[in-house]
């Protein structure tokens, strides 16, 4: 299995997921993955994570119908972090932005240069 390859040891389990959208190159967002998750992901063919919160597996877009489909996934050299190449429909963030990197930090602080393109309070209900 492809799994037993990646090094799940340093950080009890789990291995940091970047996501990334395969056309504009975007970094969308950064979650983690337990080798449950990454064998999900080969197997379906779209992302899944390891909440840390919630403690259990999750995909992307299950509840927004947002997901993630897969087009490649790469591994850093140490295999202990993975890219993961996207088509990203919808939002990636939870914030209703396409990607979770919507602001930028300078003198005067945080700055917004996303654009919101969904609004979480429709999608998201408690």
């Amino acid at each position: 299995m492809i799994s037993d390859d990646i090094d799940f040891s340093k950080m009890n389990g789990l291995i940091p997921v970047i996501a990334q959208d395969w056309e504009t190159n975007e970094i969308l967002m950064l979650a983690f993955a337990d080798k449950e998750a990454l064998n999900k992901t080969l197997s379906s063919g779209f992302a899944h994570y390891y909440s840390r919160s919630r403690k259990k597996l999750w995909k992307k877009g299950g509840s927004s119908g947002h997901t993630q489909e897969i087009v490649e996934i790469r591994v850093d050299c140490d295999r202990d972090t993975l890219i993961y190449r996207v088509r990203q429909k919808g939002g990636a963030c939870h914030t209703g932005y396409y990607s979770c990197f919507y602001r930028i930090i300078d003198k005067s602080g945080f700055k917004i240069t996303g654009i919101k393109n969904f609004d979480p309070e429709k999608i998201y209900t408690s």
